[in-house]
């Protein structure tokens, strides 16, 4: 789920193998998709543990049979099994995700609250919502709000703004917007790893306009000692590298002067460690 075709010219050159390693030089965190759809072998969760390094930091989904299937109820075998195969890989996990449908309304927080409190203590979770009634500002976003911060979990925020700006005229953007959920941009921590996945307009000039905001709130956590964590998403991810050292170079130059200035960054490979962890979403 790091490496595309696509992504040889502008990350992996000649290399052919490795790719994990390579991109664990440029970036400093990537969006494991592939737990979602089924638990990896022990022998492939070992295989990425020797491919990075200390300073990279994955993000995996629990899988969908958790999430989607039981819905967050009985899962203890399940949820026992996916945690002992990713044992390897705790310490370079800095996040798990728990994306929920959007049948996942307002009458499923207790079960939310029951799983959170059920879950392997000391690790860092995000929760992604997608139903319409936690993003009404109403009670029902206020409750799951505070249920994520009695839990010291964080709410993933989906920018899909810049996607759905774009006209449905290729079949990248069309997938995309059957697939991608169009709900408001709650910039809310209810942690002190903010997520933000931001899925990104074909037309690189078109996403400045949509990442103005976050130049301003990643910024502000930043200097609340918060570390966020920024996913970058292209239609076809073919663009994506680029989009995101991009967008970093932009961020980097709004905290020059700060007392989190961002290293350098480009596509070519180098070790590197930030206040803001850095990748693209899959």
């Amino acid at each position: 789920m790091w490496s595309q075709n696509q992504w040889q010219q502008t990350i992996y050159g000649n290399s052919q193998a490795h790719r994990l390693a390579r991109y664990a030089e440029i970036f400093n965190s990537v969006e494991g998709n592939t737990t979602f759809y089924a638990i990896p072998s022990l022998q492939n969760v070992q295989n990425w543990y020797a491919a990075t390094h200390d300073n990279f930091s994955f993000t995996f989904k629990l899988p969908k049979q958790i999430t989607h299937e039981l819905q967050l109820q009985h899962t203890g075998p399940a949820l026992k099994h996916f945690f002992n195969v990713m044992e390897p890989l705790i310490t370079r996990t800095g996040i798990w995700k728990i994306q929920l449908p959007a049948s996942f309304g307002p009458q499923s927080l207790p079960q939310l609250a029951q799983f959170l409190a059920q879950v392997p203590q000391g690790l860092t979770y995000g929760v992604e919502v997608r139903n319409s009634a936690f993003f009404a500002k109403g009670e029902a976003e206020q409750a799951l709000n505070r249920l994520l911060i009695t839990h010291h979990c964080n709410r993933i925020i989906m920018d899909t703004r810049p996607v759905f700006a774009a006209a449905p005229t290729t079949p990248a953007v069309i997938d995309a917007h059957k697939k991608k959920p169009r709900v408001p941009v709650h910039a809310i921590a209810t942690a002190n790893n903010p997520v933000v996945r931001f899925i990104g307009h074909p037309q690189d000039e078109a996403n400045v306009h949509f990442f103005q905001n976050w130049l301003k709130q990643l910024p502000l956590w930043i200097a609340q000692g918060k570390q966020p964590y920024l996913f970058v998403h292209t239609p076809d991810n073919h663009a994506a590298p680029q989009l995101a050292v991009d967008l970093y170079r932009l961020l980097q130059q709004q905290l020059t002067h700060s007392a989190s200035p961002l290293p350098d960054i480009n596509l070519l490979p180098q070790h590197r460690h930030s206040t803001t962890q850095m990748g693209f979403d899959l």
